[in-house]
C-alpha cells in the first residue's frame, strides 16, 4: 500500500471537491482547478476529507495511487492558499520591471529580455531584483519560474544571473597565473 496514497486529504472550509466521471474539480476562494483521474483509482468523499483508493493491486494502479493523491492535495492547497516561487537576480545593473503582463529583464544582453506572463500566474517585483511568482496551480508556477530562470542561469564564477531564492550556486575558482 502506498504510504502517501492512503493518507486522507483534509478539505479546508470554503473549498468544494466534486467528481464527474473521470475528472475531479476543486473550487475555492482563489479559483477553480480540474484534473483527469486515472482509471485505476477512485475518490471516496468523507466529511471534511477525501481519500484516494485504488481498485486493484496490479502494477499500474499501484503506480498512480500516490501520484493521484498528491495531485489532488496540491489542487486543494492551491485553491485555498496558493503557491509561490521566489527568484533573485544578481549582477551589476541586472534588474526587472513589469509592464502589464510582460516582464522585462535587463540581464546583460544588448536588449532587455521579455517574458509574457501566462494567464493565472502573477509576478511581484521587490527592489527590482527579487521576483515572486505565484498562482493556484503548482505545476504552472514552477514551470513559469523555471522559464524565467532559464533566460539567464547563474554562472559559477561570479554568480551572476537569475536563481531561486534558496538555491546555492557552487562557485568555481577563476584562472590562476602559474609561476
Amino acid at each position: 500500500m502506498s504510504r502517501i496514497g492512503k493518507k486522507p486529504i483534509e478539505i479546508p472550509a470554503g473549498v468544494a471537491v466534486s467528481r464527474a466521471q473521470s475528472e475531479i474539480k476543486v473550487k475555492g476562494p482563489k479559483g477553480e482547478l480540474s484534473a483527469k483521474i486515472p482509471e485505476g483509482v477512485e475518490m471516496v468523499m468523507g466529511d471534511g476529507s477525501v481519500e484516494i483508493k485504488r481498485r486493484s493491486d496490479d502494477r499500474k494502479d499501484r503506480s498512480v495511487h500516490g501520484l493521484t493523491r498528491t495531485l489532488v492535495a496540491n489542487m486543494v492547497r492551491g485553491v485555498s492558499t496558493g503557491f509561490e516561487k521566489a527568484l533573485e537576480i544578481s549582477g551589476v545593473g541586472y534588474r526587472a520591471e513589469l509592464s502589464g503582463n510582460v516582464l522585462k529583464l535587463v540581464i546583460g544582453y544588448s536588449t532587455p529580455a521579455e517574458y509574457v506572463i501566462p494567464e493565472g500566474i502573477s509576478v511581484k517585483i521587490d527592489r527590482q531584483v527579487n521576483l515572486v511568482v505565484s498562482g493556484i496551480d503548482k505545476q504552472r508556477v514552477g514551470m513559469v519560474a523555471a522559464e524565467i530562470r532559464a533566460l539567464k542561469k547563474p554562472e559559477p564564477y561570479k554568480g551572476k544571473g537569475i536563481k531561486y531564492a534558496k538555491e546555492r550556486i557552487r562557485r568555481k575558482v577563476g584562472k590562476s597565473v602559474g609561476a
